[in-house]
């Protein structure tokens, strides 16, 4: 699990959890405004019943402003999916856990369609390539370096245990330990760095496995006569080598000039306008209907459970007067009706759940 999946976990777990620090862009002090940024979570939140065309068009119904044309929001849309080569299953349903539909890498590359809808200038990536094989993986950070090249974003990744094609795609690399910098600099100069310093990497291996074995601490404690002893760590040694040689290096001294010069160049983040509120509640409103219409246990199986118990009632009761002893049966009724009712609408809560944590994700 990622720094950030952790963050993102105790966030959730823990209410009174507050962030500290400063937000730098440009070298300013700013927000990361809609529109301007962008962040795409590890676990995939999307509606299993909707299509890929839909969940998508829907999106850019929400997230682009009303003084775009609803024509260019959807040409806006296409293009997206085009960039992100999902042509082929534009009308397949998403799917879950109970259903069929895209597959992994295809839900990855829908998951970050929706957020780069508005053309951010900055996006942020938590374990892109987690639970894909080595070609999904490929092909997903292939179409993101795709599109950071034609769009000049920046896309800032976590990535754990990267193959050695992914790795080659990547122009900057930041490695940490302990929480001090290894390596920041170009991804092409990092295995130079690692052997200069007498941690070369062995013919045939991934680099990336290279730099992360000779830098990981967390097995470096070694069991003897039923307690675990910590013994002087081969990775601690290591640790300390590599951020002493980094301080000192050219590629240190080349990142922090080339972090003056852009706080020099300053640079405005404009805040992008989202669609209006009204806007928001149709689209939001339809979409729901869509979900509810097309899942069976939200919709038709509550509706099948109406009318079946709503014929046993009918049969029970069924014209049994008006005198005083019909007060008591009408009251048993009218009791029954309202306890069913509230459990039905309870067992609707998990569809509602599913579809709230969406609205989670996509909230600004």
């Amino acid at each position: 699990m990622g720094g950030a999946s952790i963050a993102l976990a105790a966030r959730r777990l823990e209410t009174k959890l507050r962030s500290k620090g400063d937000i730098l862009i440009n070298g300013r002090r700013q927000k990361l405004a809609f529109g301007t940024s962008a962040y795409v979570t590890q676990e995939n939140v999307l509606m299993a019943t909707l299509t890929v065309r839909e969940a998508i068009y829907y999106s850019a119904q929400i997230q682009l402003p009303d003084t775009m044309p609803l024509a260019e929001k959807l040409g806006r849309a296409d293009d997206t999916i085009q960039e992100m080569g999902l042509t082929s299953a534009l009308d397949t349903r998403i799917g879950g856990r109970e259903t069929k539909g895209i597959s992994g890498g295809q839900r990855k590359r829908l998951s970050i369609c929706l957020e780069i809808l508005t053309r951010p200038r900055l996006l942020f990536l938590d374990e892109p390539t987690s639970g894909l094989d080595s070609a999904a993986s490929y092909h997903v950070m292939s179409r993101i370096t795709g599109l950071a090249a034609r769009e000049g974003m920046t896309i800032v990744a976590v990535v754990h245990q990267p193959c050695s094609e992914v790795f080659e795609l990547f122009h900057g690399l930041c490695l940490l330990a302990s929480g001090q910098t290894i390596y920041f600099g170009p991804a092409a100069n990092a295995a130079e760095f690692f052997t200069s310093n007498g941690y070369p990497c062995p013919p045939m291996r991934n680099p990336s496995d290279h730099f992360l074995r000779t830098i990981n601490r967390d097995f470096e404690l070694e069991s003897g006569e039923g307690r675990t002893v910590s013994k002087p760590s081969a990775a601690d040694e290591a640790i300390e080598t590599l951020v002493n040689a980094y301080k000192s290096s050219n590629t240190s001294e080349n990142a922090k000039k080339e972090m003056h010069d852009i706080n020099e160049m300053g640079g405005v983040m404009l805040r992008r306008n989202q669609a209006s509120f009204l806007t928001k509640v149709l689209v939001l409103t339809r979409r729901s209907f869509v979900n509810m219409y097309r899942d069976v246990g939200y919709y038709w199986l509550r509706l099948g459970i109406y009318i079946s118990i709503s014929l046993c009632l009918g049969t029970i009761y069924y014209n049994f007067g008006y005198g005083y002893d019909s007060i008591r049966s009408r009251s048993s009724m009218l009791m029954f009706t309202g306890g069913l009712l509230t459990l039905m609408a309870i067992g609707g809560f998990p569809s509602f759940v599913e579809e709230m944590k969406q609205e989670g994700t996509t909230r600004k």
